[in-house]
């Protein structure tokens, strides 16, 4: 397991990027590139559980840490996700402590949360390395809950606070329409609310994250006290790509 939640705490650095294709190839290619950690998306992305085994296998021998982002708030869907051997899970649209503490829950093996237990999946070598993982999961596994919205950002200090959440992570393009200010990422009432999940962060001993398009945004967000952040998407690099070929082929 490439566990990354005391370095995320630590507020170290750690640069990311999402995979949304569902592809095995692009999420090796990322973790060869050398990114701390690679954030698979099965919320809005193209794969499911079969594609994210296939990443997760394609990631092994890579430094990256894999962490996933599930589709809903929903115990059932940690469970899968986590006894495949991930380093964290990402979890939409929390907008309360309450719906933090049940995120952090279902990521908890009891007597701390609900989270069923099982010694023959990938998370536990299936079966032999099952008592390591099971004394290190409730204290070592990453626990990411997105910012999203104008509740949200009403209720940040009391999101912070609860105990097992680790990372605050913006999803910057959500946050903006709660907001009323769709993909203006540079209005200031986006780049209000990015401060105070910074403070509130900040305050709690937490890790502040966010998803950012280009390198002018990393700088800005880097700057406001951001450490846990990615940059853009296998998809987006290659579509950005494929277009720039075009262009470049219209050009003769």
């Amino acid at each position: 397991m490439k566990w990354i939640r005391e370095r995320a705490l630590r507020g170290e650095w750690m640069a990311g990027t999402f995979l949304n294709l569902g592809s095995s190839v692009t999420a090796e290619i990322a973790g060869k590139a050398g990114f701390d950690w690679v954030l698979i998306d099965i919320e809005h992305g193209m794969g499911d559980r079969q594609e994210l085994l296939a990443q997760l296998q394609a990631l092994e021998a890579t430094p990256s840490a894999p962490v996933v982002r599930i589709a809903w708030n929903d115990s059932v869907r940690f469970k899968r996700v986590l006894d495949l051997g991930v380093s964290g899970v990402m979890v939409p649209y929390v907008n309360s402590a309450e719906e933090a503490t049940r995120a952090a829950s279902a990521m908890r093996y009891p007597p701390d949360g609900v989270r069923g237990v099982a010694r023959l999946n990938r998370a536990c070598d299936f079966g032999p390395n099952f008592s390591e993982y099971f004394t290190k999961a409730n204290s070592h596994l990453l626990t990411v809950v997105q910012i999203e919205s104008q509740a949200a950002i009403e209720n940040l200090n009391e999101i912070a606070a609860v105990d097992g959440v680790d990372v605050l992570f913006v999803g910057p393009l959500d946050l903006s329409v709660s907001l009323g200010v769709p993909d203006q990422f540079d209005h200031h009432l986006e780049q209000e609310a990015l401060t105070q999940v910074v403070a509130a962060c900040r305050k709690a001993g937490k890790a502040a994250g966010i998803l950012v398009a280009n390198e002018a945004q990393l700088k800005r967000v880097r700057k406001l006290g951001f450490t846990f952040v990615a940059i853009g998407s296998d998809g987006g690099a290659v579509v950005k790509e494929m277009h720039s070929l075009v262009a470049i082929s219209k050009l003769t």
